[in-house]
């Protein structure tokens, strides 16, 4: 029997000293380090071989397409990446033909420009010009003259001055090999980049299934589950990332394009396939390919009319992408927090420049991916991934704690389009108010917070009266079986087994047939009546009648006036017990002496504590049944209300779901 330790012998309370990082932490700081510094000094090898993998997980879907009519694996890797070639050969042909007849034309842009900004000269804005002219002329010469005297004063009178002489560096003839490496550089070194990543391409693709196993062999033998799950899931998002972002960026640079025909811009061909490339980096990237666009569009009308109407072209066109047309596209289709792209953009843009900031979003998802199946990296997925960092039982708890009922609503009818509200109750609701309870029990919850948890629970309670407790119903196309959930989800499982219904009243035994045959009285902790209004309401929705009552009127001094008609069950709810339950034995000796004859349920939600489920000890306090769920006690009142009447004199078995 548990004893209980007086309050003179509990140790002192002590005040931990802050955490310093341990050698492990430094150690993983300084690899970190390295990383990053071998990242941006090898950016020159690196980005070759990183484009290559990128581009092979573009090209696998069309490898594999071909490969199902029929061409062999070498065949379909050479026409795939031969496709790929000439669609950026293509792009780069009509982007050269495009800036080779802009250039053509900029002697006639220039002069509208040089008019245009004549007629500004005349107007408000050679005004504004004239008045900062005159005021940084005032602020040159009071500055002038103040040096002068500065000067005058520190050396005094100064005789003539040498004159400077003019010195003249001449440079070397360059030979005929610097001559060649100045010319040829910027051209060979693009082509070798482009050879290697071909190359690395074409292996990745041909070795596929190869570098697959050896993957799995190198870092998930053990688990090859994990492991495989792991790998399909990077595949499948970085693939469903660049297919989507491939087709609606080609979508947004015809629309461009199009648009900028109609407008009247000069060479909307190049300005739609700028801005469909441009709008790979993520939330700037179309708003700078529209700068070109506008500059031209000013420098080609004497007006104001072209300019207006392509800016707004470029201010309405991406939001509505970006913000409507993506989403209900492919929705979160990378798994990223807005956030997690921003930082992940100017990481990496800093780290490999501008194909740095295009490839910033899919090395984000991979550490997410990581994060969410390698438990030791988990905090990628918090601090990069959309999903709530908190688990739900820790968001109830918070915004319970902060008196925001509104808000714990709002997040509790989006949890039940999945799942039941006993399930709901029992998994969420309940786990957060043990929470509270156990802050309650250290003294860390003030009475203001603790009035404003009891207040939003009975909010919430009462807010899904007409809520029923039904099974949802779930498309099964829409459940992802690749989705892992997080290390939280995993400590709080989802079930959905939900309790039967009572039969009509005129068929229950005599005793069931009132308006309230369940009293569930709340145990002694702050917040048990909480608990106990949760599993009348869940009785009541499955058609046995049930009323709440305080500890209080089941007390020393109020159990006499307990009014105990038309009850045929007590329920007693407690959300934490620790020590000896006493208090819970002469309870039960009370109410068995006031209604003997009746069954007494106890139940312990969520079950943490070990002392209604030793059996033993069970029986000392003298209960009936135990559970650890609303969902058995509501079972168990069922197969009480649904058996024959009890004798008197005898408690009725109950028996635990």
């Amino acid at each position: 029997m548990p004893i209980d330790v007086p309050d003179a012998l509990k140790p002192p309370a002590q005040v931990p000293p802050p955490l310093v990082p341990g050698l492990r932490g430094l150690l993983t700081l300084a690899v970190g380090v390295v990383l990053v510094a071998a990242l941006y000094f090898g950016r020159e090898a690196f980005v070759p071989l990183v484009l290559a993998i990128l581009l092979s997980f573009v090209l696998a879907p069309v490898v594999q397409l071909l490969r199902r009519i029929k061409f062999g694996r070498v065949p379909s890797v050479i026409v795939a990446v031969l496709l790929a070639l000439a669609v950026v050969g293509g792009i780069g042909a009509v982007i050269g033909t495009q800036v080779a007849g802009l250039a053509g034309n900029l002697p006639q842009y220039q002069s509208t420009i040089q008019k245009k900004f004549a007629g500004l000269q005349q107007g408000w804005l050679g005004e504004a010009n004239k008045l900062l002219q005159k005021f940084n002329h005032q602020v040159q010469d009071v500055t002038q003259k103040a040096d002068a005297a500065g000067t005058t004063a520190a050396t005094g009178p100064t005789g003539d001055t040498p004159k400077a002489q003019l010195v003249r560096v001449q440079e070397p003839e360059p030979s005929p090999l610097a001559l060649a490496e100045k010319v040829l550089g910027p051209v060979v070194s693009p082509l070798t980049d482009v050879g290697i990543i071909l190359v690395v391409v074409v292996f990745l693709l041909l070795q596929r299934e190869d570098l697959r196993n050896r993957m799995i062999r190198l870092f998930g033998s053990s688990d090859l589950h994990r492991t495989t799950v792991a790998m399909d899931d990077a595949a499948g998002r970085l693939g469903t990332y660049f297919l989507a972002q491939l087709g609606m960026n080609a979508t947004f640079g015809v629309i461009v394009g199009v648009g900028l025909w109609f407008i009247g811009v000069p060479n909307p061909l190049l300005w739609g396939v700028l801005s469909a490339i441009m709008r790979f980096i993520p939330y700037i990237g179309a708003i700078v390919s529209g700068v070109f666009p506008v500059a031209l569009a000013a420098a080609v009308d004497p007006g104001w009319s072209m300019v207006i109407a392509t800016a707004a072209l470029f201010l309405i066109a991406e939001p509505v992408f970006g913000q409507v047309v993506e989403p209900l596209l492919y929705g979160h289709s990378t798994g990223l927090s807005p956030f997690a792209v921003i930082v992940s953009t100017l990481f990496w843009g800093f780290l490999w420049g501008p194909i740095g900031l295009i490839l910033a979003t899919p090395f984000t998802v991979c550490l997410v991916v990581l994060g969410r199946h390698v438990d030791s990296l988990e905090f990628f997925d918090v601090l990069l991934g959309d999903r709530p960092p908190l688990t739900p039982v820790e968001n109830f708890y918070q915004r319970m704690l902060a008196g925001d009922p509104d808000e714990v609503r709002e997040i509790a009818e989006g949890m039940l389009k999945d799942r039941s509200l006993s399930s709901y109750y029992d998994e969420v609701a309940l786990k957060g108010l043990q929470l509270a309870a156990n802050d309650h029990a250290r003294g860390v919850v003030t009475p203001a917070q603790l009035e404003n948890i009891r207040a939003s629970a009975r909010s919430l309670v009462a807010d899904f009266d007409g809520l029923d407790d039904v099974e949802p119903s779930v498309d099964p196309k829409a459940v992802n079986p690749s989705e892992t959930p997080t290390l939280a989800e995993r400590v709080h499982p989802k079930t959905e087994a939900v309790p039967a219904h009572a039969p009509p009243r005129d068929a229950l035994p005599e005793a069931w047939r009132g308006d309230a045959p369940v009293l569930c009285i709340a145990g002694r902790g702050p917040l048990d009546e909480a608990s106990s209004a949760m599993l009348a309401q869940l009785l009541r929705k499955h058609g046995l009648g049930a009323q709440v009552t305080p500890y209080q009127s089941a007390s020393r001094e109020g159990i006499r006036a307990l009014d105990l008609s038309g009850v045929a069950m007590v329920c007693i709810s407690y959300l934490d017990i620790t020590g000896n339950p006493s208090h819970l034995r002469y309870l039960l000796e009370r109410l068995k002496r006031r209604a003997p004859g009746i069954p007494i349920l106890v139940g312990l939600w969520p079950v943490g504590e070990k002392v209604l489920t030793d059996a033993a000890l069970g029986r000392e306090v003298g209960a009936d049944a135990y559970v650890s769920s609303l969902r058995e006690a509501v079972d168990a009142c069922l197969r009480v209300a649904t058996e024959s009447a009890p004798s008197q004199g005898s408690p009725t078995a109950v028996r635990a779901a």
